[in-house]
């Protein structure tokens, strides 16, 4: 789970991180004296384009969050997803972009947390969202590291006869960028000839690999995709003949 951390507040007031601090309850005359983290549903999530996210923050220990300032920013501060003060969501110019697409759940805002689900996810919603509590001058914070991979990945092989033989393989839907490796029946690892990206409308990626092979391999040789940020795997080969083609 993420961790909460302390900074400069909103409005530019510098705290001091998980610090006891004088809460003022807008119900009653007296201050109290209270201890609070944010602690985060997870520390990141791998979602596919296309499909949704849901990820939610809860105060410890749990308290009402309802005379609060609340809210998700993405990135930094100046990206405000949602503020939620004063019993009012307030709009920001940042926050337009996620009007048609993103929900903000607040039902528990009594115990403390708050939610944000993302529909429709696309490659540009990936990024750090954070979500914040903020009482008087004390400030604290959780984070969701939220990645977005391709989907609907293809593979092709192509063979071309010229001076050896030229293997191409190229394969779309990807992101982040994957590596691209050529494999012979060993699994070693093959010299590739050239190595091409290019990016379509939706930012997805298409990557193209090509490989000369001398006249004397022969066995299956596989052209392998990876992906580190999600763990997406693909592959495909061809078997080489074991006498010469020429």
């Amino acid at each position: 789970m993420g961790e909460s951390k302390g900074r400069t507040g909103l409005k530019g007031i510098q705290v001091v991180h998980s610090v006891a601090a004088f809460r003022l309850n807008p119900w009653c005359s007296t201050s109290s004296t209270e201890q609070f983290a944010v602690r985060s549903s997870t520390s990141h999530q791998v979602v596919t384009v296309g499909t949704q996210a849901e990820f939610s923050c809860q105060l410890s220990p749990p308290q009402s969050a309802l005379h609060m300032k609340v809210g998700w920013f993405r990135n930094q501060s100046s990206q405000l997803v949602y503020l939620h003060e004063n019993g009012k969501e307030h709009s920001r110019e940042s926050s337009r972009n996620y009007v048609n697409h993103t929900l903000f759940l607040k039902d528990a805002l009594g115990e403390g947390k708050i939610s944000l689900r993302i529909y429709n996810i696309s490659i540009f919603d990936g990024g750090l969202y954070h979500c914040f509590f903020e009482d008087g001058d004390t400030y604290e914070e959780a984070t969701v590291d939220l990645r977005v991979a391709g989907t609907d990945i293809q593979i092709n092989v192509q063979v071309l006869d010229t001076e050896g033989l030229l293997v191409v393989c190229d394969s779309g839907g990807w992101f982040p960028q994957a590596e691209m490796t050529w494999r012979d029946s060993q699994g070693r690892t093959i010299p590739h000839s050239s190595k091409y990206y290019s990016q379509d409308g939706a930012g997805l990626l298409h990557l193209k690999m090509s490989v000369l092979l001398k006249n004397s391999t022969s066995g299956p040789v596989t052209c392998c995709f990876y992906n580190p940020d999600t763990g997406q795997k693909k592959r495909a080969g061809i078997v080489i003949p074991g006498k010469s083609l020429w």
